[in-house]
């Protein structure tokens, strides 16, 4: 790992993120800095935040194949044990709280909370250690690399756009295209108040995707510069370290617990028509 200068510095180095794009002079290609990344503007990919994703994505799928195929019905084992938990509590979850018919949300809520989970568990391994580990493989020093895919305000936008026009979608399916206007045009006052109404429920309706993004972004950013924070003590900051991490076990866990909550409860009133006054 390079030798920084200063504190700010070296935070300044793990908040950057690993970018492709459009250069100045018209290439295309890798960033190595600050300048270069800035320069590539909006369309740049964020090369390490994809990357984490995926390959998380495809760990959490091939973990639950594995077990699937291997699950036996006498004396489960830690694993099984684990995965069957996480099931039974999601599948009460969305008993609970979603009350029509639809297969798709039991799988879809079970994808969200452990995929979540699992790229804010990155949080929890040392700020070093990937980008150290990315460094070495790209014979780069200096490479830009962040571990932790939710600490992307991408990544969370991604996941809070792709539940936000599910909820359109199921609204114009089940309630028809009318049904979901109305319900900004007549409620909550009726259609005498027409202009209140939907000055009203559109910024609501509006807020929704924008309050899953920035909640989940916001609560592990700020996990993810205290950890930075401590990474710059030293030594000293072993016991810091684990002290943290173990409070941040509960704030990675109810982030993901919230983000698939709130996609079931809207995909509920999504699937609930209004009642007739």
């Amino acid at each position: 790992m390079p030798e920084y200068e200063s504190g700010t510095e070296y935070i300044a180095h793990h908040l950057g993120f690993l970018k492709y794009g459009q250069k100045a002079d018209g290439t295309w290609g890798i960033a190595h800095s600050v300048e270069e990344a800035n320069a590539m503007g909006f369309w740049s990919i964020h090369v390490d935040s994809m990357l984490m994703s995926l390959l998380l994505g495809f760990l959490f799928m091939g973990l639950f194949y594995m077990v699937s195929r291997k699950a036996s019905s006498g004396v489960p084992g830690p694993l099984q044990n684990a995965v069957e938990f996480i099931v039974e509590m999601v599948q009460t979850n969305v008993k609970s709280t979603f009350f029509a018919k639809n297969e798709l949300i039991g799988p879809l809520a079970l994808t969200i909370f452990c995929w979540i989970f699992m790229m804010n568990l990155m949080d929890l391994v040392p700020v070093d250690w990937i980008p150290l580990f990315a460094q070495v493989v790209a014979q780069d020093s200096h490479l830009y690399f962040k571990a932790v895919p939710t600490t992307d305000v991408n990544i969370t936008a991604g996941f809070a756009l792709a539940v936000f026009f599910l909820v359109i979608f199921y609204s114009i399916k089940i309630k028809g295209t009318g049904g979901f206007l109305s319900e900004f045009a007549f409620h909550p006052f009726g259609k005498w108040a027409l202009p209140l109404n939907l000055v009203m429920e559109v910024p609501s309706f509006l807020a929704k995707p924008v309050s899953l993004a920035l909640r989940l972004y916001g609560n592990m950013f700020a996990g993810e510069m205290i950890f930075m924070v401590i990474a710059m003590v030293g030594w000293f900051q072993l016991p810091l370290h684990f002290a943290w991490a173990v409070f941040h076990i509960l704030i990675i866990t109810l982030q993901a617990y919230l983000f698939m909550m709130l996609t079931i409860v809207y995909l509920n009133q999504a699937h609930t028509k209004p009642e007739a006054h």
